[in-house]
């Protein structure tokens, strides 16, 4: 296993586990119509942007040579946590689900963001999404009953915010 910072030869690789692990990871949360024509492409441009713009940083999780995961994080997004960092997006291929990929990338995440001195981070999870929500809690992120209102294809949807401070007693 590798995980290594992704280029712009990485960008279809991360667009398609995004999608593939959409597919999979929001069936019956998301709109069925809309992760029918997702396509493997949909990130590209945005890994490009988020590569060449140094705004985020994007790593691939590599199992013998071939791309199974990736995590995206960096500087806050949200203007009222201006000192905090982000973990954008972490997705693996449905196929390695539950075999510690997962919780591998997190934590490669969490200690370059800690390194990169972020004292606390934040995240997104669909409120609906209660296998992320499970996952992000044994790793020690809790919910901060934030919410965030998106909309895809008609269909409101509700993101929670996940926290994870370095310097707190229970990590």
């Amino acid at each position: 296993m590798e995980i290594r910072k992704a280029t712009i030869e990485d960008v279809k690789d991360n667009s398609r586990i995004h999608a593939l692990s959409w597919k999979f990871a929001y069936k019956g949360i998301i709109p069925q119509a809309f992760l029918d024509e997702l396509k493997e492409d949909y990130w590209e441009s945005t890994f490009v942007e988020w590569i060449k713009d140094n705004g985020l940083t994007a790593q691939i999780l590599l199992e013998k040579g071939k791309p199974i995961g990736c995590v995206a994080y960096g500087k806050s997004r949200d203007k009222s946590l201006p000192d905090w960092g982000e973990i954008v997006s972490l997705y693996l291929l449905p196929e390695y689900y539950g075999k510690e990929y997962g919780n591998k990338l997190l934590q490669f995440a969490l200690s370059d963001l800690e390194e990169s001195g972020y004292e606390s981070i934040f995240l997104w999870v669909l409120k609906d999404n209660q296998r992320a929500r499970g996952f992000y809690e044994k790793n020690g992120l809790r919910c901060k009953n934030d919410e965030y209102l998106l909309e895809i294809m008609g269909q409101q949807l509700i993101d929670v915010r996940y926290v994870y401070s370095f310097n707190s007693c229970s990590k």
